[in-house]
């Protein structure tokens, strides 16, 4: 009925024991629960906003480990680790 992951079971478990409850007190009503945890983007300019500054980040990044791994490999070198 749900995955694994607890945001999504605690919806699926409110609409069980509502429904269940309806039904003990003889309702013909449902209760229909639904989960949307993460918020949408219905613009595509924000989209594509989101999405260059993400590959920004990650380009900056990509640039930045090289050189740290470098540093410590001429550090380790220079103690004679």
């Amino acid at each position: 009925m749900c995955s694994a992951e607890p945001i999504n079971c605690f919806p699926m478990l409110v609409n069980i024991l509502s429904n269940t409850f309806l039904r003990l007190f003889n309702s013909t009503a449902r209760i229909r629960v639904w989960s949307n945890p993460f918020y949408s983007i219905q613009s595509s300019e924000v989209r594509s906003d989101i999405f260059f500054i993400c590959l920004s980040y990650m380009l900056i990044l990509a640039a930045g480990l090289p050189p740290h791994f470098a540093v410590s490999s001429m550090e380790d070198y220079k103690v004679k680790s």
